[in-house]
């Protein structure tokens, strides 16, 4: 009997410990662990003996035993594809600016292993965000513009860089175990570049553990397009860890965002999750779909030692923004540290039908200053009483980050979910 007993208690630890673990990243193991890098401009990659430049227009495999230098604009056309080796560096060159770009109809088979993943990063000895352009994918999934069809110009080829259609299950490759480091390059009189774009991608698109980091523009640039994407981790991102807009349809799931206040852009614009359906209105087809992004078990949070301080001095901003005509339903998650926590367009009514379209179920927000706000308004009643409703399930707290997560200030092996326990030991639903 009284091993029965132990069994039980064992079998409701164990249960108890894993709908602990349901808010923000989760995992039975640390699934950051070996993939990632947290700390890029200290590792020694070594010198190219190769050079990728102008266009890759037939089948072509690159090789771990070489190191490439990414030079100039690269584009693989002509529904080529661009096979990449586990534990393959590739290296933007700073000179030129490289930039990789998968035009539409070819596609890019990175498919990394959790032990040997495949590198992107800078030539730089001291490397530093912007160091390069970064990573573009462009498909024929639809996108909200009219005519179905858009193009990334920046400073690259128009006739290249076209993307959008009606394939919603369009395969652009696979993106898997794959780091982005200071990528980001600035184009005077654009946004700059990002870590990763992906405009049109199709949901036959394989998507899973990708990483950027030190990003001078977004880390993630989604325009338009049918995706899934799970394992995804932005780190200290200069502008947007994830921006969604022109009419994307994205699940992202069990994905990760670390700020900071002193080297993540505090300007109006710059947050974790921003949430869009258009950049111009008037280039919007509006009988299209808008976006809509369904994320879960995702952990935002600025890495400070004194977030208080931080958020008073003016260095933080919303972690979530959501934008007029944009849908995005979040649950499972964690915001912490931020000023507020999500922000709505001034442009949104308060009713039940927009309400219904911007979910927050069984969050914890945490260390936050407000929670839920319309922009330009101060008073959040109204957000207050329907988000804090019971049926929600939103816990709020005010827990110092260190006493949060599970060894958020370990370089070596960092976690970012919640302490077990945490959750039921010291906050409650309001």
């Amino acid at each position: 009997m009284k091993k029965i007993t132990q069994i039980i208690c064992v079998l409701l630890t164990v249960t108890s410990m894993s709908a602990q673990q349901e808010k923000g990243i989760m995992g039975y193991n640390n699934w950051l662990n070996n993939w990632t890098e947290f700390k890029p401009n200290k590792v020694e990659y070594g010198e190219a003996n190769q050079i990728l430049a102008g266009n890759i227009s037939v089948n072509t495999k690159l090789l771990k035993r070489n190191i490439y230098v990414l030079q100039g604009n690269v584009y693989v056309t002509n529904n080529a594809v661009l096979t990449i080796e586990p534990g393959t560096l590739i290296i933007g060159d700073f000179e030129t600016k490289g930039t990789l770009v998968v035009t539409k109809g070819a596609s890019i088979i990175a498919d990394g292993l959790e032990t040997d993943p495949i590198v992107f990063t800078s030539n730089r000895s001291q490397k530093k965000a912007g160091d390069w352009g970064g990573l573009v994918i462009l498909g024929d999934a639809p996108i909200n513009k009219f005519g179905n069809a858009g193009s990334y110009n920046l400073d690259l080829d128009p006739s290249q860089t076209t993307y959008g259609g009606d394939n919603v299950a369009s395969n652009s490759g696979v993106l898997r175990y794959v780091r982005i480091e200071f990528a980001g390059k600035r184009v005077k009189g654009t946004p700059g570049f990002n870590g990763l774009t992906l405009a049109g991608v199709g949901n036959k698109t394989i998507l899973e553990n990708v990483m950027v980091s030190y990003s001078a523009g977004d880390s993630f640039a989604v325009y338009g397009g049918d995706l899934n994407a799970t394992k995804f981790v932005s780190y200290k991102s200069i502008n947007d860890d994830f921006k969604f807009t022109q009419g994307t349809q994205c699940r992202l799931f069990n994905s990760l965002a670390v700020r900071s206040s002193y080297l993540s852009s505090n300007k109006d614009g710059s947050r974790c999750l921003e949430v869009a359906s258009y950049e111009k209105k008037n280039e919007t087809d509006f009988t299209k779909k808008g976006t809509l992004v369904v994320a879960s078990n995702i952990t935002m949070l600025n890495d400070s030692e004194n977030i208080s301080a931080d958020i008073q001095a003016g260095l933080v901003k919303e972690a979530v923004y959501i934008a007029e005509n944009a849908s995005l339903e979040m649950k499972r998650s964690v915001i912490s540290g931020f000023n507020p926590a999500v922000l709505l367009d001034s442009k949104i009514e308060i009713n039940d039908a927009n309400l219904k379209k911007i979910k927050f179920e069984e969050m914890f927000f945490n260390l936050c200053k407000g929670n839920i706000f319309t922009e330009y308004n101060s008073n959040n009643e109204d957000l207050e009483s329907w988000y804090g409703n019971s049926v929600f399930f939103n816990v709020y707290s005010q827990s110092d980050n260190k006493e949060t997560f599970i060894d958020i200030l370990n370089p070596k092996k960092p976690d970012y979910r919640l302490i077990l326990g945490k959750i039921t030991a010291s906050s409650g639903n309001r």
